[in-house]
């Protein structure tokens, strides 16, 4: 398919390219997520070299209607997920909530004598053995989640299998006899991602991530999680609850 574009209205012809990509877009023949053409299939498609496709490209990015990944190509940008952190923070129930499908995959995990910042924290003695757990969160398939999660090793020393088996915190922590947890603490920061962070995300490492660093507690105020997890900040906003009266 070729359009043919007006070489004498006085639109620019990369301003008329990313019009015709935006109505594609918005009438969906493009959805999000999805992968455009090639620069060589867009180029040959409106007959213009691929300095005049960049510069539509990079307008179209710069509007937040696609994100291109270098090695990787072009894709329709997706639809933000409102991430909400309140002291009932569940994160396959977040996605959930708003027609995504949750996915989480356990990267690799290790004992670890609990450091000064993690035995703080966890409320434990310095070098207190803990799990550490590094873990992915996505939605419907795309990463928006790279986080190192530690837990007390007395406590719950199954944590590893039982997460590569059912692939939720929740459910590993409920293996261990806890059923309910809540929200203890949240500190959130942004930074630029380190190139194992970007690779993880999936994202250019010229694009910041937001880190939160959380704390789980039981029922009876005991904490069971010190999370350190970075957020692909394009793909999320961050929501926080406010507490009721």
């Amino acid at each position: 398919m070729q359009d043919d574009l007006s070489r004498r209205d006085g639109i620019a012809l990369w301003r008329q390219i990313e019009q015709a990509i935006t109505q594609d877009i918005a009438e969906g023949r493009f959805q999000p997520g999805d992968r455009l053409p090639t620069e060589t299939q867009l180029a040959e498609r409106f007959r213009v070299n691929r300095h005049t496709l960049r510069r539509a490209m990079e307008a179209l990015e710069a509007h937040g209607l696609v994100r291109v990944e270098q090695g990787r190509g072009s894709f329709v940008q997706e639809h933000v997920l409102d991430y909400a952190l309140s002291a009932r923070t569940r994160f396959s129930e977040i996605v959930s909530a708003q027609n995504r499908i949750p996915g989480g995959t356990l990267i690799d995990s290790s004992t670890l004598p609990a450091s000064e910042a993690v035995a703080e924290e966890l409320g434990v003695a310095l070098d207190t053995p803990c799990i550490m757990l590094r873990l992915v969160g996505a939605a419907d398939g795309r990463p928006i989640t790279y986080g190192n999660n530690y837990f007390p090793a007395a406590r719950f020393p199954n944590a590893a299998a039982v997460y590569a088996e059912n692939g939720s915190v929740t459910e590993m922590l409920r293996a261990h006899g806890v059923s309910d947890y809540r929200r203890k603490l949240t500190r959130i920061t942004a930074r630029m991602p380190s190139e194992d962070e970007a690779a993880m995300l999936a994202q250019p490492r010229n694009r910041p991530i937001l880190v939160v660093e959380a704390v789980d507690a039981d029922l009876d105020g005991v904490p069971v999680r010190y999370g350190y997890v970075r957020f692909a900040s394009e793909r999320v906003q961050l929501i926080f609850d406010a507490p009721k009266e």
